[in-house]
């Protein structure tokens, strides 16, 4: 596997340089091709596999484009589309082949893609649009009656409490780290106002969500799924692995509140925030 600041030949390497350059928004552009399919409606088995073969086919056409534009004969194979220990990238592996003139290179090229600005693929993977009355406005997710009736068939107690919740449509990564600070001032608020998801070691990363897992291996994140109802007795915990897969119960943090998050009390405490009695 070679290296490319191995190669002696200056323009050679401008162009293997560019190439590796570029791979970053295509693998970016796969991943939002494959989300797009569950918002129409399609169910993903194997994110992974659909992302290869989706970047396999940009890159067939990257290769004619660079033989026109440098004369440069490239062959290229996706090896693996990767979680990394970011939940906010991807890490992508390329085997190229590629000559032009007597110039050759055969390695491994390596880029990490950003999936923040991408929509979560979580809820419409648990909850197909197909059979489901979930939409989204552009900025949130609405899950209308379609995740209180998800919650109902895995027996959730007070899953009326999840009718008419709503979550955040794209990814957009918390800039309030430590995250115990979302119980000074309006930090949570200004959060939920936002839009913002948290690194979390319970939550799925991107690739499994687009799989439909609620928790996988890999670091992943989680976000909040906000209720809005009057209701006050205990129901499932809001954050989005716990609805979608652990489902152990949690609290209103005010009771008084009809938009009061769910909590339970490990999650309330890694957020700083506090149960109020009433």
């Amino acid at each position: 596997n070679e290296n490319i600041n191995s190669i002696s030949n200056d323009n050679f390497k401008y162009i293997i340089k560019d190439y590796n350059n570029n791979l970053e928004q295509l693998g970016r552009d796969s991943i939002a091709e494959e989300t797009e399919k569950l918002y129409h409606a399609h169910i993903i088995h194997d994110s992974r596999k659909d992302i290869k073969k989706i970047l396999n086919n940009k890159l067939k056409e990257e290769n004619k484009e660079y033989k026109e534009k440098y004369g440069i004969n490239i062959r290229s194979e996706v090896l693996s589309v990767e979680s990394t220990d970011s939940p906010w990238k991807v890490l992508f592996k390329v085997r190229i082949k590629a000559d032009k003139d007597t110039n050759q290179f055969d390695g491994i090229l390596e880029s990490n893609s950003s999936i923040e600005g991408l929509k979560d693929p979580l809820p419409y993977a648990k909850l197909p649009k197909i059979y489901n009355n979930i939409n989204n406005d552009g900025k949130k997710i609405h899950y209308f009656q379609a995740l209180a009736q998800y919650l109902r068939l895995h027996n959730v107690d007070s899953y009326e409490s999840y009718i008419l919740a709503t979550s955040p449509l794209f990814i957009k990564k918390c800039p309030y780290d430590p995250y115990i600070h979302h119980g000074d001032g309006n930090t949570l608020k200004e959060c939920l106002k936002q839009g913002y998801f948290h690194e979390s070691a319970d939550g799925s990363c991107y690739l499994c969500r687009l799989d439909g897992k609620g928790v996988c291996p890999h670091y992943g994140m989680e976000v909040f799924i906000q209720t809005h109802t009057p209701l006050t007795n205990e129901s499932v915990s809001c954050s989005d692995h716990v609805v979608f897969h652990d489902r152990y119960t949690g609290e209103k943090l005010n009771k008084y509140d009809i938009n009061s998050l769910i909590l339970d009390s490990s999650h309330a405490k890694k957020y700083g925030l506090v149960h109020e009695d009433g």
